[in-house]
């Protein structure tokens, strides 16, 4: 392995969530790591269940995980870091490094390409409140159980659906607006379009 975790292509973001979930958990499976995620980091950070068990290989492979076999029953395959494991996840912690953030927010993508919002609108809303509630539910219920990181994390949550929800009912009430013009209310004044109409529209009435 490479002396430091950026210099090596192989080690990618997942490689890391893999590490982390391992290093709290002290040992491991890659089943324990699927569901550890899923229940905890999906929301803001989701991985395939298949990238868990390549990851789990790829990290053995390199020598940041050591494997072992649980003894009897199910023989469970059980993974913890090594020292070059311990060594790549406290440098990858410590580096602060920006990297731009990628919404991936598919109701935003079809907004551009001309999907209505009064369809979107309600579903994204509903969808948001409800992992709103959840959040704040975490919060209400375990919060104060959680370390520092992880409740930082879980506000970040909070935050983004808040966030969201103020979004899509602004997009909601203008596409209220929008069905309200196309009724004829308010007909005479688009203070939405853009100002290069706006001046077409005002021009073509100073001929008239």
């Amino acid at each position: 392995m490479a002396d430091s975790p950026r210099a090596d292509p192989r080690l990618t973001t997942a490689s890391f969530l893999v590490l982390g979930f391992i290093h709290q958990l002290g040992e491991a499976s890659p089943y324990d790591i699927k569901v550890e995620a899923a229940r905890t980091v999906a929301p803001f950070w989701a991985m395939p269940h298949a990238q868990v068990y390549a990851q789990c290989d790829r990290l053995v492979a390199t020598g940041l995980l050591s494997e072992s076999r649980q003894a009897g029953g199910r023989n469970r395959r059980l993974l913890k870091l090594t020292t070059a494991g311990e060594a790549a996840l406290a440098e990858w912690l410590a580096d602060a490094t920006f990297v731009p953030v990628e919404a991936r927010e598919r109701g935003v993508l079809k907004l551009w390409f001309g999907g209505r919002p009064e369809v979107h609108s309600p579903v994204q809303l509903d969808a948001h409140r409800s992992t709103l509630a959840d959040y704040e539910h975490i919060s209400a219920s375990i919060g104060e159980l959680l370390t520092r990181g992880q409740r930082e994390a879980l506000e970040f949550g909070i935050r983004y659906e808040r966030m969201m929800i103020d979004f899509w009912h602004w997009v909601e009430q203008r596409g209220e607006g929008d069905a309200d013009r196309d009724s004829g209310t308010g007909a005479h004044q688009d203070t939405d379009a853009p100002p290069h109409h706006r001046d077409t529209e005002l021009r073509r009435a100073e001929g008239q």
